[in-house]
């Protein structure tokens, strides 16, 4: 009975203790935004330069980019959001396609490792944005900034989950193999398992860098609309304001997608005990 009544206090201690960290979690946040929209509208004013409007005027200009059609694009700051989002997710996808199975066989298979390091160590230092005029050439301006997606994310991918599979302990093997485990078994029943969580991790930073690509890709060229674009042209054309909307938009996708990442990441790490 008394081991019960522990057992309701200690659950009950974490539950407060939970809700009390997530509460200052918000209030933190609160106060930093609030902070930086200060520092934000201050300089606007000490600066009194048109190429820092204040939060007021960018408000504003966000709330007019989803109401109605943009004069200059003829379309919606939800039809930019839909068209950059296909493009990203469709370039992520296969990003993760490649990265996940080449991370796998490249950390459990030495031969395999010898054969596609050397191809992953040149091409992982160029930056992604090198590739997007030349995508553009070879695969249109539809393949191009998804394939620029691609390659930025790919890299992160793999490295994450070839380092979760090297990191695995070899006391897991010599137990799976002590009990006539096949090399295929201990591949899908340790190593696959244990890598989880580097994979989210590799999946948490690619995704950070598929949004820096996406935007450098429909700058250069974008057919039916996107963020890139949408913030190109009017940070050189006025009024300023929309630029700073669009990248206002892009922040909270990239916040959005990357904190998504995040939760399925430490859900993973609990389930596992970690």
């Amino acid at each position: 009975m008394e081991d019960q009544k522990g057992r309701k206090f200690v659950k009950r201690l974490k539950g407060l203790l939970l809700a009390d960290t997530m509460y200052r979690q918000v209030l933190f946040t609160i106060i930093s935004l609030v902070v930086f929209i200060a520092i934000w509208q201050i300089a606007s004013v000490v600066l009194h330069s048109d190429y820092l409007p204040g939060p007021g005027k960018v408000w504003d200009a966000l709330v007019t980019s989803f109401s109605g059609p943009d004069p200059i694009f003829g379309t919606t700051m939800w039809e930019n959001i839909w068209a950059s989002v296909q493009r990203f997710g469709l370039g992520f996808i296969i990003a993760f396609a490649i990265g996940v199975p080449a991370g796998l066989l490249m950390g459990f298979s030495r031969t395999t490792e010898i054969l596609l390091k050397p191809i992953v160590e040149i091409f992982r230092p160029i930056p992604p944005i090198v590739w997007v005029p030349i995508f553009f050439v070879l695969f249109s301006y539809i393949w191009g900034p998804v394939l620029a997606i691609t390659i930025g994310a790919v890299f992160p991918i793999i490295t994450s989950v070839s380092f979760g599979v090297k990191s695995v302990d070899p006391i897991y093997y010599d137990a799976a193999k002590t009990q006539g485990a096949s090399r295929l078994q201990i591949f899908n029943k340790i190593v696959v398992p244990f890598t989880l969580p580097y994979m989210m991790t590799g999946v948490r930073i690619g995704l950070g860098v598929a949004w820096m690509c996406i935007v450098a890709a429909e700058m250069i060229m974008a057919i039916g609309g996107g963020l890139g674009l949408y913030i190109w042209y009017y940070a050189f054309n006025a009024p300023i304001e929309n630029a700073y909307a669009g990248i206002i938009v892009l922040a909270v996708l990239g916040l959005s997608t990357v904190s998504l990442a995040e939760y399925i990441e430490n859900y993973i790490l609990k389930t596992r005990g970690e």
